[in-house]
């Protein structure tokens, strides 16, 4: 791949081009500012890509070594684990709010105390999810058999993660890559460097240096990680880099999961209890400043609801207060993305009910913004936003609200708002998404047994729950062959015998009446006699 494949960095506009910004990356290393008021950031070294190889090298010795230890032996050091990134909290919570701006609430709850629950999750019930089955198999077909499936591990793991969740998306893989045997090459966001270094001195605390490797860079170094043989690739980012990285593990022919954007929708029905659905909705679309791929990014309400859901959201989200309940946006790129998507819904008659315009203070702060009116087909619509921004849809009914939930390329989370749960449950399983959710939104990806994952442009990757291991796993069946026969039933040479137990077999098995079977069986008695005479 070439150096720009990977660069998941926003796409410039004229209102943000980059040739204005100081480079991220120049000069062998990352810099960057602080999203809250422009400050510089202290320097991280970038990883030569040239050097990536060497890695997955590294790495992949140290995983044949990971993967000899038992998978209780592997829980156990993940709850070691659980320790190093818990006793680093205060070191992650003020890099959380110096990389990316969050609240030091969300920093704490959204992005480190969820390590406990994930080290519990698969330290105590990982070792049954990667434990052997033995599916039965027909004593008359297959005599003195058995068979064995087993989990293993792929080997390296690739995983590149973005900025937005720098410290809870890593490890959401880590866990059970780690539990399952294998290594990884980490590749975080240049935008939350400091964040991936911290998590990989707590891996090396626990793992030694070389089972976890943290690669920093832009997308020189992820193209590099993409040639380097890696044996899987989890990657969390945009459509479309994330195309191109599908693209790059189809060419090297291994497995990819791929969790991409979001436009999530918000059906708000007639009989919702609209003060907990205007509450619950504030918090899907403002929480991160709205970077979240589960973001309330649309709001269908029917309308009966809409007039009263539209005043009361524009009430709670004028009372936001920046730096305390809301963060900036990570860079100047991102701002002037949601800042285009509002002025062009602004321009089509877009009503503005709060917010609408940058903050006036250093940094990248847009006020949280709330719009009514918004007509279909603009992009505040359409267009993954990821930022501090909801239109609210007045829509004639539930059906209405279903189809445009569902007229997007997105598919990731989606919730519904009604008191009468039953019927949530009925629209809430029409809805095109991953994960649907009735009277709250987008909380789940921090349970550990449930899967996170989405359909079209938001992408078939998995986290969390059993279905993330088939990504990190293989299935492996051993067969076991304990009869003494001098040749199998099937074996050469191929007689008239052996054609006439398949002739009535295949009759036994479903290809005649009741007459007809009876024949078979005697039929197949002397063709298993015939057979054996050979």
């Amino acid at each position: 791949m070439s150096d720009a494949q990977l660069d998941n960095t926003p796409a410039p506009t004229a209102a943000s081009p980059r040739s204005a910004q100081p480079a991220l990356i120049a000069d062998g290393f990352i810099r960057g500012v602080r999203p809250a008021d422009g400050k510089p950031l202290p320097e991280v070294a970038v990883t030569p890509a040239s050097e990536v190889p060497e890695l997955v090298a590294r790495c992949r010795a140290a995983q044949g070594k990971h993967r000899g230890r038992t998978v209780e032996q592997r829980a156990a050091l993940l709850r070691k684990l659980k320790g190093a990134i818990l006793r680093r909290g205060d070191t992650l919570v003020k890099a959380l709010m110096a990389e990316t701006g969050k609240p030091e609430p969300e920093a704490w709850l959204h992005e480190v105390v969820p390590t406990a629950d994930l080290a519990s999750y698969w330290g105590d019930e990982g070792p049954l999810l990667l434990s052997a089955s033995e599916p039965p198999l027909s004593a008359i077909d297959y005599p003195g058999k058995y068979a064995i499936v087993e989990r293993v591990p792929r080997g390296v793991i690739g995983l590149i993660t973005p900025w937005n969740f720098p410290v809870a998306l890593p490890l959401r893989t880590l866990f059970p890559a780690l539990l399952a045997g294998n290594g990884v090459i980490f590749k975080p966001s240049e935008y939350a460097p400091r964040c991936g270094a911290i998590l990989g001195e707590a891996c090396a605390e626990v793992f030694g240096e070389d089972l976890v490797i943290v690669a920093q860079g832009g997308g020189a170094v992820g193209a590099a990680l993409m040639d380097a043989g890696v044996d899987a690739v989890a990657f969390t980012g945009s459509v479309a880099t994330g195309k191109k990285v599908a693209h790059a593990a189809a060419e090297a022919l291994v497995p990819v999961s791929l969790e991409l954007g979001g436009k999530d929708p918000a059906i708000v029905l007639d009989d919702a209890d609209v003060e907990r659905a205007a509450r619950g909705i504030l918090w899907g679309a403002f929480a991160n400043a709205g970077q979240n791929c589960a973001a309330v990014e649309r709001v269908y309400a029917t309308s009966k609801v809409a007039k009263v859901l539209q005043q009361r959201l524009a009430e709670l989200a004028s009372e936001l207060v920046p730096g305390r309940d809301i963060g900036p946006l990570v860079n100047a790129a991102q701002l002037a993305i949601v800042e285009g998507h509002v002025d062009a819904a602004k321009a089509a008659g877009a009503e503005v009910l709060t917010g609408g315009e940058r903050l006036d203070k250093p940094g990248f702060w847009y006020a949280p913004t709330v719009l009514s009116g918004v007509p279909a087909g603009a992009a505040a619509l359409e267009e993954e936003t990821f930022g501090p921004m909801v239109p609210v849809v007045e829509v004639e009914n539930a059906a209405a609200a279903i189809a445009a939930a569902n007229g997007s390329k997105y598919g990731l989370t989606a919730s519904v708002w009604t008191k009468d749960v039953r019927r949530g449950e009925e629209v809430a399983r029409q809805l095109k998404a991953g994960v649907v959710m009735v009277n709250n939104h987008g909380f789940t990806g921090a349970i550990p047994s449930l899967p996170w994952t989405g359909v079209g442009a938001s992408g078939f990757g998995v986290t969390n729950s059993p279905h993330a291991l088939d990504t990190l796993t293989r299935p492996r069946a051993v067969i076991i062959d304990r009869a003494r026969g001098k040749r199998e039933m099937w074996w050469h040479p191929y007689t008239d015998g052996l054609t006439g137990i398949g002739r009535h077999m295949a009759v036994l098995r479903g290809g005649g009446g009741f007459v007809d079977r009876i024949k078979a069986f005697f039929g197949l008695l002397g063709a298993f006699a015939k057979r054996w005479k050979t």
